[in-house]
C-alpha cells in the first residue's frame, strides 16, 4: 500500500495530522522538528504530492490528498500493531485479543466498564482499546480492524449492527457573562448571535449534521462554526470569548475552565443514542460474549425484544 515507506514515516504523518503543529508532533514522536520535517518531505518528494500546506514554520493544514493518505496510513498502522499483538499473544499462549474502539469523548465510566469485564470462558483474553473519531470507528469495525466499538450517533450501514445502550444529550459551554448563562436550559435561539464552536464534522458527522439541521429549522445561521477536535480546545476558545461551544455530555462535563459555565441544551431532537456496534456478519464467540456482557450491565431495559434475544441470549 505504501511502497518504500517505513513505519516511522507513516507514524510521523499521522501524528502531524493530529497535531497540525510541528512542535507538538515532534514532542510526541520524541524527535527534533528538523527530523520530523525531513520525514514528511521524504514522503512528499517520493510520491510527488503534498500532504500538508504550511501556514508558518510550525503550523500546517492537511490537503485533500493528505486527508486520504492519513486515513489509509492509520489503517496500515493498526494492521501492523494488531499483527504484532497477535504474534505476541500466540507466543505467550494467550487465548485471544479483543480490540475495542471508543471515541475520544466517550464517558469514562463506559471505558471503565469495558476494562472491568471478565469472561469465564476466556480467562486469558487481552483487551486492546483504541480511541478514534466515530466515522473512523465505524470504518474500522467494517474492515475488521476492531472487534466492536462504542459509538454515539453512528451513521446507518447495512454492514453494521448497532445496539443502543445510553442516551447522550448535548450541552452548551458559555462564558459566565453570557446573557443566557443563568438559564437552566439553553435553546439554540439563545445562541443565535454567537459564533459557534463545534466538534469537527469528521469527529462526529451525525451529531455535527444534526446540530446544523436543527439550526436551519430555527432559522439560525451561525456566524462561524469553528471546528475543534477536543473539549479542551472548545473550553479554551470559550474562555477567550471566541464563542459558545456545543458538545456531548461526557465531553462537556469532563473538562472545566475558568470563567465558563456548562448548561444542558433544551432541544430534545439533539439527544443521541450511544451504541455498541459490530459487523453484522461477525460470528466471533468472544466478541459476541463480550458485547452481551457489556449490554447486560448497561442496557437490559433499553433493548427491544428482538435485539434482546439476539445479544443477550446465552
Amino acid at each position: 500500500m505504501f511502497p518504500n515507506l517505513e513505519v516511522r514515516h507513516l507514524h510521523a504523518v499521522v501524528v502531524l495530522a493530529e497535531e497540525l503543529n510541528f512542535t507538538k508532533a515532534a514532542h510526541r514522536l520524541h524527535i527534533t522538528q528538523s527530523a520530523l520535517s525531513k520525514q514528511i518531505t521524504e514522503v512528499e518528494e517520493q510520491h510527488r504530492f503534498h500532504l500538508f500546506t504550511r501556514n508558518n514554520k510550525r503550523h500546517v493544514e492537511l490537503t485533500e490528498v493528505g486527508r486520504i493518505f492519513v486515513e489509509e496510513a492509520r489503517s496500515a498502522l493498526r494492521h501492523i500493531e494488531r499483527a504484532v499483538q497477535l504474534g505476541s499473544a500466540a507466543r505467550e499462549g494467550r487465548d485471544n485479543i479483543l480490540t475495542v474502539g471508543h471515541s475520544p469523548d466517550a464517558d469514562q465510566a463506559w471505558v471503565s466498564g469495558i476494562l472491568a469485564i471478565h469472561l469465564p470462558l476466556y480467562p486469558n483474553v487481552r483487551m486492546q482499546l483504541i480511541s478514534e473519531f466515530s466515522s473512523e470507528l465505524v470504518r474500522s469495525v467494517m474492515a475488521a480492524e476492531l472487534d466492536l466499538a462504542i459509538v454515539t450517533a453512528p451513521l446507518e450501514n447495512s454492514q453494521i449492527t448497532a445496539v443502543a445502550f445510553a442516551q447522550t444529550p448535548l450541552y452548551v459551554v458559555l462564558p459566565e457573562t453570557h446573557a443566557a448563562a443563568q438559564k437552566e436550559y439553553i435553546a439554540l435561539r439563545d445562541l443565535a448571535n454567537d459564533e459557534w464552536i463545534l466538534l469537527a464534522r469528521r469527529v462526529h458527522p451525525g451529531i455535527h449534521g444534526a446540530i446544523m439541521e436543527a439550526a436551519r429549522r430555527e432559522g439560525i445561521t451561525p456566524k462561524h462554526a469553528h471546528a475543534i477536535i477536543t473539549a479542551q480546545q472548545a473550553m479554551h476558545l470559550v474562555s477567550e470569548h471566541v464563542g459558545v461551544a456545543i458538545l456531548t455530555k461526557p465531553t462537556a462535563l469532563g473538562v472545566r475552565a475558568e470563567g465558563v459555565v456548562v448548561k444542558p441544551l433544551s432541544d430534545t431532537s439533539l439527544c443521541f443514542q450511544t451504541c455498541v456496534i459490530m459487523r453484522t456478519d461477525d460470528d466471533s464467540r468472544l466478541a459476541n460474549a463480550f458485547a452481551r456482557c457489556f449490554l447486560r450491565k448497561y442496557a437490559p431495559q433499553r433493548l427491544p425484544p428482538k435485539q434482546m434475544e439476539l445479544w443477550l441470549s446465552a
